[in-house]
């Protein structure tokens, strides 16, 4: 079942996407479009634009054509967005993959999407083995955009010589002059059209060869994200934007760079792990006019800027006074302001809950802060409001004319203030096309009637039936404070294997991860082991899982159970009883 935009999104010029940006970047041809933050260098939206028809002369000589899968692995730096956009506005499929995945993970994800050529840094690609990525024809290095390694040449024709990647990057210059021996100007910019169900991104949900999921997002998906973000005026020309979030991940890849991109801002590439420090410096510096962040991130700042303030004794004496404390609420609601840069509308807070306990603090003191709703599937934005709009505690509204949202209802749990409480579906123009090669996911994942079940529990509430409230998520995955997606049996299949392990459940307790083991009697047994020496050879274990998943899946320790988990009539370890 197809579910349409309101009739407002239907009209130009806001009915293709690509068109989108080729007005974009044609009107803010002489704007700064991109700055990376380590460098300092910035490039205009001109540039940027003939650095992707470079691009597209180079897939064209290549033999890359419409539908074809380019895979992109690096930090955030210009030409990593120009990589995705060219390859977006070519007609190919992009597949964007986490630098923190390790290089078996990546090299899975490269191998499972069919993709066909690679553009990764010339630190990453020595991690990688090319061998074991046959239908990779060409891998392009980000940091000099040269090739780096290739397979058999492109056949150019009976009457001609075969051509190798690296000449057509010899001859790139050359040809790109002979096409545009007038130099490159705004009329310049043509983007030809495709349907809007056309698949233009594959967004991993997750690494492991087991457990890995490639969401399919349409031009379509991602026009639902764009044009929101343009009507509600996220970003607009000549606004800053301060990306400092993955852009391989949906969020940041919406608002981060889709939606800047779209209306002429100017986004800067912090490159570079988000430390506390380094971003409050970056954001002095960049002045951001929106900022979009993950709890663990806002978390961090409130306790770096926020705690030392309120937690001195004369500002706690102050703060028992009831008419002295809105104006002491006002003097750290203005350092806060002004710690994030000063000049942003709104901070808006995706990708996990929000500690309440800050969220709460921040609403008392009218910080401009707001949570929305999203996931990978829809691209990712479902619900979300404007700050002095935003009812604390929920996760903002259903996006008008886009997406719509409902509960199906669980009878063992009780009313909410009258709502009906289970699993939240959502259907839209943001819902995924489905998960690559895997339709028995898809099924799964949408219903006939097109609904999308986000295995999140919850309820939508007034003041329309548009709020959406969530309690839990139905689903194993645990979803970590910077946004992580990390599923627990993909670490338990890999410890389950190591020595002395029976069975083995991960858990999240107080943010951190931790493996309940019940050991494998019959082996400590045969080897003589004392409780020592088993509690040694799982700190063992510990080290040697660490070393195999990705840094945001590390565990913190190992608990071992002295009894076997309690299981389901189907032998399913009934998990929620170790929450």
């Amino acid at each position: 079942m197809t579910y349409r935009f309101e009739e407002q999104y239907c009209r130009p010029p806001y009915d293709d996407l690509l068109q989108i940006y080729r007005h974009s970047f044609a009107d803010n041809f002489p704007l700064p479009a991109l700055t990376d933050y380590i460098s300092g260098k910035t490039i205009s939206y001109g540039d940027m634009a003939r650095r992707i028809a470079r691009l597209h002369l180079f897939f064209e000589k290549a033999g890359i054509v419409p539908g074809d899968k380019i895979a992109l692995l690096g930090k955030n730096t210009p030409n990593w967005v120009i990589t995705f956009m060219a390859t977006v506005t070519y007609g190919a499929i992009i597949v964007p993959v986490l630098n923190d995945f390790n290089p078996a993970d990546a090299q899975h994800i490269i191998n499972h999407s069919d993709a066909v050529m690679l553009f990764t840094s010339d630190g990453i690609f020595p991690t990688l083995d090319f061998e074991e990525m046959p239908q990779i024809r060409a891998v392009v290095s980000l940091d000099t955009r040269t090739v780096i390694a290739e397979r058999a040449p492109i056949s150019a024709g009976s009457s001609k010589p075969a051509l190798s990647h690296k000449s057509i990057v010899t001859n790139l210059t050359r040809n790109f002059r002979k096409r545009y021996p007038d130099g490159f100007a705004p009329d310049d910019i043509k983007y030809r059209h495709f349907s809007g169900d056309s698949v233009c991104v594959i967004n991993y949900t997750s690494g492991t060869t087991g457990f890995s999921k490639g969401v399919m997002l349409t031009l379509d998906n991602l026009r639902g994200n764009v044009v929101f973000g343009i009507r509600s005026k996220l970003h607009y020309q000549n606004s800053r934007a301060l990306s400092f979030l993955p852009l391989a991940h949906a969020y940041g890849c919406a608002f981060d760079m889709l939606v800047p991109l779209a209306v002429g801002s100017h986004v800067t590439l912090l490159g570079k792990t988000p430390t506390p420090m380094l971003l409050l410096k970056a954001l002095r510096q960049v002045r951001p006019s929106l900022i979009i962040c993950v709890p663990l991130i806002l978390e961090k700042i409130y306790r770096k800027v926020v705690v030392p303030m309120i937690t001195k004794k004369p500002i706690r004496w102050v703060l028992a006074l009831p008419y002295v404390e809105k104006a002491v609420y006002s003097i750290i609601r203005n350092k806060l302001v002004e710690a994030f840069g000063g000049s942003f509308e709104e901070v808006i807070v995706g990708g996990a809950p929000l500690n309440s306990e800050v969220e709460d603090f921040l609403i008392r003191i009218k910080f401009p802060m707001t949570v929305g709703f999203g996931m990978t599937e829809c691209g990712p934005l479902i619900s979300y409001s404007p700050w002095r709009r935003f009812v604390q505690g929920s996760a903002g509204r259903t996006l008008s004319g886009i997406m719509e949202a409902r509960i199906i209802p669980d009878s063992t749990l009780p009313l909410h203030d009258g709502h009906p409480q289970g699993e939240i579906i959502v259907r839209g123009l943001n819902v995924m096309k489905g998960y690559y090669k895997n339709p028995d996911a898809t099924e799964a994942a949408i219903d006939s009637d097109g609904w999308l079940h986000t295995g999140d529990m919850g309820w939508i509430s007034e003041p329309d039936n548009r709020t959406i409230n969530i309690r839990g998520r139905y689903k194993t995955m645990i979803l970590t404070a910077n946004g992580q997606n990390i599923y627990p049996e993909e670490i338990e299949s890999k410890l389950s294997n190591m020595p002395y392990v029976n069975e083995c459940l991960v858990i999240e307790r107080n943010g951190h991860l931790v493996a309940l083991c019940h050991p494998d009697a019959e082996q400590v047994a045969r080897d003589g082991l004392t409780e020592e020496q088993l509690r040694e050879a799982m700190q063992t274990n510990l080290a040697g899982l660490n070393a195999i998943v990705a840094p945001y899946e590390r565990v913190q320790e190992i608990e071992i159970m002295p009894e076997e988990f309690e299981k389901t009539p189907k032998r399913s370890i009934r998990r929620f009883l170790y929450k």
